[in-house]
């Protein structure tokens, strides 16, 4: 008896199909998910009505009368039409966060807006007013009044959220409302140059202008993060999105609602990172921890006993592993409570207790990482500090100088004052130049200087000697 052959092009559309049967059994549902939680998900329609800020420059150009151009302009800015500014409008996007009308969005979206418009999925608009918010986190609360229950969303746990996970992203980019798109998630807990206060979820679902406060949803359906921010060079979306964490979020929103503001707590310290050629003239085995630059007048960290070149590798029972970690572990705990603060000091451990305080509103305090140098080679000059400066207890010495060699390597620049090097304290020139004489040769030497107001240790190392 003989067998039955099927044809070889027959296999081969058997078996791509059974392989795309397979893989849309393995392909997640978002069409349920859009279905079941797109009603909670709201567009934020917001207007603002010109200020006299924004009217535009009305009057003639700086041209002397004699001249033979001035009544030629004269004539020309007189016949101008007037020009009223226009009411500037936007979209964004939000999430319902209570069924009775706490809706969640991007500070940003409402930022300086006079009228904010809730547009809910059955196209009902409902006027809302900001309960409060929070830029620092771009975290807003909004409230609507509602005679009916409104749908919510449900909030996910985020220590259950992995890297390569599927998210589903819900809002209006670019005015189109509700729209659904799919990623995955790319990285956790990112730290942007403009945000120290945030460890954002990084995802690759398309976000555009427009999506800014919607809801970032894992396939379970609930809400892991707010969607903030895009990095873009065209200004759409390139790949790159990032979501505040939704027990972040959760956290500025509690406050909001009981107090109207966020207070974060505040150590006093600036910091740096810790780079390879630094813990090795720390001592480290590896780079990790956040190197203490400078401790504020009058804050917690200098209470507690912190000192410059000490190195926080953990703050609050959690390991500091980078510089950037830090704010956000300070940030998130309230002002008042102590907390205990362990760093390396002259290579030993050991463990402070400081009481922290309020975040001030000055900007200048709230900066906490030092942007780590350009490293390039010790060709000083110095002086000393000026008489003013020396009166108020200020030691060190000033570089008025650079030229090529270890110092410019290290990232030494005209300006700076050098208060310490090879952790001994810079008195004066003389001092100094004998401290440099005893320095060793071949590997790095943590040095501290002040620079714009601020603090920043470098890693010089001398040349070998021949």
């Amino acid at each position: 008896m003989q067998r039955s052959r099927q044809p070889f092009w027959l296999v081969a559309i058997l078996a791509l199909l059974w392989s795309a049967a397979a893989s849309a059994a393995d392909y997640p549902d978002f069409v349920t998910l859009v279905e079941r939680y797109s009603p909670a998900v709201v567009s934020i329609n917001t207007k603002s009505e010109p200020k006299e800020k924004d009217r535009p420059w009305r009057g003639h150009p700086s041209i002397p009368e004699n001249s033979p151009f001035f009544d030629y302009f004269k004539k020309f800015f007189d016949q101008m039409p007037e020009m009223s500014p226009q009411p500037r409008s936007s979209v964004g996007s939000g999430f319902i966060l209570s069924a009775d009308g706490y809706v969640v969005t991007n500070a940003h979206v409402v930022e300086d807006m006079d009228s904010i418009v809730v547009g809910l999925s059955d196209r009902t608009e409902l006027p809302a007013e900001v309960v409060g918010k929070d830029s620092r986190s771009d975290i807003a609360l909004l409230k609507v009044k509602t005679d009916a229950p409104l749908p919510t969303v449900k909030i996910g746990a985020i220590d259950k959220v992995k890297v390569g996970q599927w998210v589903l992203a819900i809002g209006s980019p670019f005015g189109f409302e509700r729209s659904a798109t799919q990623g995955i998630i790319s990285a956790l807990g990112r730290s942007l140059p403009s945000d120290n206060y945030v460890p954002f979820i990084q995802t690759d679902a398309a976000v555009n202008p427009g999506n800014s406060g919607g809801p970032l949803f894992n396939l379970d359906g609930e809400v892991i993060g707010v969607n903030s921010q895009i990095y873009s060079r065209s200004g759409g979306y390139q790949g790159l999105s990032f979501a505040v964490p939704i027990d972040v979020a959760v956290e500025v929103v509690d406050q909001l609602k009981n107090g109207g503001k966020v207070a974060r707590g505040w150590l006093g310290v600036l910091i740096q990172e810790v780079t390879p050629e630094l813990a090795q003239s720390f001592g480290l085995d590896k780079p990790r921890g956040a190197l203490v630059g400078q401790v504020m007048a009058d804050g917690p960290a200098l209470a507690a006993g912190v000192k410059a070149g000490d190195i926080i590798v953990a703050f609050n029972g959690q390991p500091v592993r980078h510089s950037s970690e830090l704010p956000l572990m300070v940030g998130r705990a309230r002002p008042g409570s102590e907390a205990p603060l362990t760093v390396i000091r002259d290579g030993k451990e050991q463990t402070l207790t400081v009481q922290l305080q309020e975040l001030p509103e000055d900007t200048k305090l709230q900066q906490a990482i030092a942007e780590p140098p350009a490293r390039n080679r010790l060709g000083l000059i110095v002086t000393e500090l000026a008489a003013d400066q020396r009166q108020q207890g200020e030691q060190g010495v000033l570089v008025k100088d650079v030229k090529e060699g270890s110092a410019a390597s290290a990232g030494i620049r005209p300006g700076d004052i050098i208060t310490r090097i090879n952790n001994a304290e810079v008195t004066d020139p003389a001092q100094f130049a004998e401290l440099v004489k005893h320095l060793p040769a071949g590997r790095p030497v943590p040095v501290l200087v002040k620079r714009n107001n601020g603090a920043l240790f470098l890693a010089l190392t001398l040349p070998e000697k021949e």
